[in-house]
């Protein structure tokens, strides 16, 4: 299990970049128009990098429900490798079968 300050400070940055998604596209917008000024684009990239750092979304990890293990993590189930295989060998996850050929 993932000590909880980490997976709280997940949390917290999941809510910064949620915060400020609307405020970034805005600014990278005006930042990526070719028509505008270059001044206006400039002031927009400055003030782009006043934001907090928490607030762009590459800062983020996935990280499984269950343990909070950052590595080895599958977004469509959410989970780590480990929980993935106990979930199927439980039978939790429809369709999901132990493979054999």
């Amino acid at each position: 299990m993932a000590k909880l300050a980490l997976i709280n400070r997940e949390a917290k940055r999941a809510a910064t970049v949620a915060k400020f998604a609307a405020k970034r596209a805005a600014l990278k917008a005006i930042i990526n128009d070719a028509t505008r000024s270059m001044e206006e684009r400039l002031e927009a990239r400055a003030k782009l990098q006043a934001l907090p750092r928490d607030a762009s979304p590459v800062r983020q990890r996935n990280r499984c429900a269950l343990t909070g293990r950052p590595r080895g993590t599958f977004r469509k189930f959410g989970l780590c490798r480990g929980m993935i295989r106990d979930a199927a060998m439980r039978g939790d996850i429809p369709g999901l079968v132990k493979a054999s050929w």
